[in-house]
């Protein structure tokens, strides 16, 4: 008589479980870093370079635009050279065409001299070129999350993370580095980082083929394209989440690029003020991103978004408006990036769970070409605004359009169903 066991046949039966593998999200951390750093030290190596050339803050806001306007640019096509090459190609050989795009700005200043033509497209250049392969990392992220077996808003929040550590490391090495090797030295290093990024990946990151929608029907380059535009716009969230960042990121483009240099400048005389606001600011945030990474998939992600987006928010402009001591706002910028620290962790969880697999790199794409739409513009107006009214009226200004988005996150009914999102993960 032959007896049987259910519960052996049924465990037979089970698919194994997918090994556990941290080193490749590991790795994609850390090559973050290194590009991340590489980004931080050209937003204060280039508009410093053209400050110190020419003097004028007009020219460093049309600086921003070139570069801006070739980061949206690459953002809509890029997202398809994804789709085609795979997530890992795209982002090794897009971090190699950035190292060899920034070394050529003071390769070309060091020789054949640099004009102001000549900054503007190299620096439309490496925007053109960085964005790629960015992009590709992030696409990266939810297959190397489920191999590592994180809580998404954990992965996510370290993800971001690392770009806050980039901004603590990068902004005071590049105020240093600016007054002891100069603008144009410096560059030399960031192209170095996007090189070591590639390198990382390379080695440590598993292939990821092309990605082909389930169907296997391979459509124009436009309508892939138009097929991520029509998802976030059918998609109440991301449309929402589209529009409210899309004004923030051309505010934050026109700060960053523009009005904090010049404030600087003006205010403090030295790259290194700037650069120590920056590095409070951004290992404040790395401490936030650490907490939320902890406790983040226990909290309420709408008020979460919309409480912290909206104080971090003020304690970011009123110390400009108000030209406090150095030292206390340097204080105010460090309780300020804890509360940003979940705001990044919080969007990216809620668009992983709603964005299909198969049309991952074109939605992010898609929603990466919206939120920077309106940055090259931010740069531009900042420059003719601080060139004409004055560099306190312009932040009064963007702090006044700022603080009014981030309170719209609090009253927006199409972002209710981020905590729906919430209690299905």
């Amino acid at each position: 008589m032959s007896t049987s066991n259910p519960q052996a046949e049924l465990v037979e039966q089970l698919p194994p479980l997918e090994e556990k593998r941290l080193l490749p999200i590991v790795a994609l951390f850390i090559a973050n870093v290194c590009s991340f750093v590489g980004d931080v030290l050209m937003n204060l190596a280039i508009p410093w370079l053209v400050l110190q050339t020419t003097g004028s803050a007009a020219k460093a806001g049309i600086t921003a635009f070139s570069f801006m306007l070739a980061v949206v640019i690459s953002s809509f096509v890029g997202s398809l050279l994804i789709d085609r090459l795979g997530y890992k190609r795209t982002s090794v050989s897009g971090d190699i065409a950035s190292g060899i795009a920034v070394a050529l700005i003071p390769l070309c200043y060091a020789t054949i001299g640099l004009s102001f033509w000549q900054l503007q497209l190299l620096v439309f250049l490496a925007g053109l070129l960085q964005t790629p392969g960015s992009e590709a990392r992030y696409a990266l992220l939810p297959d190397l999350i489920k191999q590592s077996r994180m809580p998404a808003e954990r992965a996510n929040s370290l993800y971001d993370g690392v770009r806050r550590v980039a901004g603590f490391i990068g902004a005071p090495l590049a105020g240093i580095l600016i007054i002891f090797i100069g603008t144009a030295n410096l560059l030399w290093i960031d192209g170095a980082t996007f090189l070591f990024s590639a390198i990382l990946l390379a080695w440590a990151v598993p292939h990821t083929p092309p990605v082909r929608k389930a169907s296997e029907k391979k459509g124009s380059y436009l309508a892939e394209l138009k097929e991520g535009l029509v998802f976030i716009r059918r998609t109440p969230i991301m449309l929402a989440v589209v529009i409210t960042v899309m004004i923030t990121n051309m505010l934050d483009q026109g700060m960053v690029g523009v009005i904090q240099p010049t404030y600087a400048k003006e205010i403090f005389g030295s790259a290194l003020a700037l650069g120590s606001l920056i590095a409070a600011f951004g290992g404040a945030a790395f401490v936030g991103t650490l907490l939320f990474a902890w406790i983040g998939h226990r909290l309420p992600r709408r008020l979460t978004l919309g409480l912290c987006f909206t104080i971090s928010s003020i304690l970011r402009f009123v110390p400009l408006v108000l030209m406090w001591p150095l030292p206390i706002m340097i204080v105010a910028y460090a309780v300020a990036g804890p509360l940003i620290g979940p705001i990044n962790p919080i969007f990216s969880s809620v668009e992983q769970e709603i964005v299909p697999v198969e049309m991952r790199a074109r939605v992010f794409g898609a929603l990466a070409a919206g939120v920077t739409f309106g940055m090259p513009l931010g740069g531009l107006v900042a420059g003719y605004l601080v060139q004409w009214a004055g560099v306190i009226p312009g932040i009064i200004a963007f702090g006044s359009i700022y603080l009014a988005c981030t309170v719209s996150l609090l009253i927006n009914p199409a972002l209710k169903g981020m905590d729906k999102q919430l209690g299905a993960a």
